[in-house]
């Protein structure tokens, strides 16, 4: 009676706390009902051992008490033949199965009786088994769903990654152009400075060669 035992405990075990603490719980709900399958085989092999052995104690109860009515329809016509001794007998071998007949039904009766807990116990398991099956069912569901949605978190925080890098180039590259274009505007001030510093110079230059020939 261990496996009962075994499995009675099992189903006090708390699935929720077990999967906590487990880095896979897919894996460990698979494991976890294989064991219990396997387990509740061995509990039904043991249900049908003890209903073979209730109907064996039953069979020999039956033997019994049909050989005690035998012997006494014999008594009863041994008694009308007048054959009184060979009554006795009859009724003497009765007495003696009537003591075996007491144990054989006592027997009988703890066999039905154990017979009677292994299969509410069976019944028990399978019902317990497929509440477990169907919370098996929900919490793989439940797993993949989680699964799914940290997967989808994960993409919009890559996508909002890129995005945050797309705008700090963004930003880079209209700083560098605004940079460039500022330059470009100094550089052509400072031509247009040359420039006029040149033709004043040859303004000047050319206003001295009239005074010469004047």
């Amino acid at each position: 009676m261990g496996i009962l035992s075994r499995l009675t405990d099992i189903m006090r075990v708390n699935v929720d706390s077990i999967l906590q603490r487990n880095n896979d719980p897919e894996k460990t709900i698979d494991e976890y009902m294989r064991t219990l399958n396997s387990d509740l085989g061995k509990v039904k092999a043991e249900t049908a051992s003890v209903l073979a052995d209730e109907q064996r104690a039953k069979a020999q109860l039956d033997e019994c008490s049909a050989e005690i009515k035998k012997l006494q329809r014999y008594a009863e016509k041994a008694v009308e033949s007048g054959n009184e001794e060979g009554a006795l007998k009859f009724l003497e071998r009765k007495a003696q199965l009537g003591e075996r007949l007491t144990e054989l039904q006592a027997a009988y009766e703890l066999a039905s009786n154990h017979a009677a807990s292994m299969k509410q116990m069976q019944d028990k398991l399978v019902a317990d088994l497929g509440q477990l099956e169907a919370r098996r069912v929900e919490l793989k569901g439940k797993l993949a769903a989680a699964k799914l949605q940290q997967e989808a978190n994960s993409v919009r925080s890559t996508t909002g990654d890129v995005q945050t890098s797309f705008r700090a180039m963004e930003e880079r590259a209209d700083q560098a152009l605004c940079e460039a274009e500022a330059l470009a505007e100094l550089r052509a001030g400072a031509k247009k400075d040359d420039l006029d510093a040149q033709l004043a110079q040859l303004e000047k230059h050319s206003g001295a060669q009239q005074g010469e020939k004047g």
